[in-house]
């Protein structure tokens, strides 16, 4: 196959393995820590009109579900790629990041969380995922 269409492939993977990850993770943080009481999570309009009750723990799971997500999704993106490059594993990060910037300006969370969930999620995640496998090479 086409070192171009390995590495497409490689990222495209990631993409969903990383997605998955952060539907697993969202999925199980209304068990681990239950929303604010009145707080409608179903709908992201529901989200929007009650994130004014949410505490900082929360947002552990949000951040958990972006960071893990994005590492889960750049390392298997790395461990598909030809000769292990870094690339895929990159532009898993980007797309997250990407989905994160998004996410940013539909919700309206609290600066700190923006703040950090961008600056530490999402890329050093993606970085982060590509060193671990790219090292077993």
């Amino acid at each position: 196959m086409h070192r171009t269409v390995r590495l497409i492939l490689a990222g495209v993977a990631g993409y969903i393995a990383g997605s998955v990850v952060n539907m697993a993770l969202v999925q199980l943080s209304g068990i681990v820590i239950p929303p604010p009481a009145g707080a409608d999570t179903t709908s992201v309009e529901g989200l929007r009109a009650s994130l004014h009750l949410f505490e900082p723990r929360h947002f552990l799971f949000p951040f958990l579900a972006h960071s893990l997500g994005t590492l889960a999704g750049a390392a298997l993106a790395t461990l598909l790629a030809p000769l292990r490059s870094p690339g895929p594993a990159w532009a898993v990060g980007i797309l997250f990041l990407a989905g994160g910037i998004a996410t940013a300006f539909m919700l309206p969370a609290p600066a700190w969380f923006i703040a950090l969930d961008l600056l530490l999620a999402y890329l050093p995640a993606a970085w982060l995922g590509h060193r671990l496998l790219a090292r077993k090479a």
